[in-house]
């Protein structure tokens, strides 16, 4: 079966049971914002899918939005705490083992970027599987860190929520 496959299953499920959204969406934001894995799971296409959805079933958006930002959120929170804890040790894993040069990379754009580059990174898929790692290899400082991490997965998630819905209305608008 092929990734595309999965995607469509998974999309297909969330149709048909509702009440499954919020956790499918938590899961599907935290393994999208989880250092390594993030790189494997390309869930955000998953996401706009099921944002879809929200308008055409009857899914709450609500409970969706906050269980995509806090999955979001806690993924970037547990890849910091990775990177705090393994420190430059990380450089060994796979894989960052392939790509020695995206650490020092990191370095200098959380050295400009600060807090915004957890905000940015957010938003760009290799970033996003990094950028909170290096920030806590470096040590920024933990609450610095947490405010930029849950207020960009609280615009990240609207974002890719409400984009899957505005394609969902313009295609029922368009093809009636």
């Amino acid at each position: 079966m092929e990734f595309k496959e999965y995607v469509d299953a998974l999309i297909a499920f969330v149709r048909d049971h509702a009440v499954w959204a919020p956790p499918i969406v938590f899961a599907l934001a935290f393994g999208e914002s989880l250092a390594f894995i993030s790189l494997l799971i390309p869930a955000w296409g998953a996401l706009v899918a099921i944002g879809a959805l929200i308008g055409q079933s009857g899914i709450n958006f609500w409970p969706v939005w906050i269980a995509g930002a806090l999955g979001a959120a806690f993924g970037d929170w547990l890849s910091y705490w990775i990177g705090l804890k393994l420190e430059h040790r990380v450089q060994n894993i796979w894989p960052l083992s392939r790509h020695p040069d995206m650490i020092p990379r990191g370095e200098i754009f959380m050295k400009k970027w600060g807090a915004a580059g957890i905000f940015i990174g957010r938003f760009f898929g290799p970033l996003r599987a990094v950028v909170p790692l290096i920030a806590g290899i470096f040590e920024m400082p933990f609450w610095r860190f947490q405010l930029a991490n849950f207020s960009s997965a609280l615009v990240w998630a609207a974002v890719l929520l409400t984009l899957g819905d505005g394609i969902s209305q313009a295609i029922s608008y368009f093809w009636p």
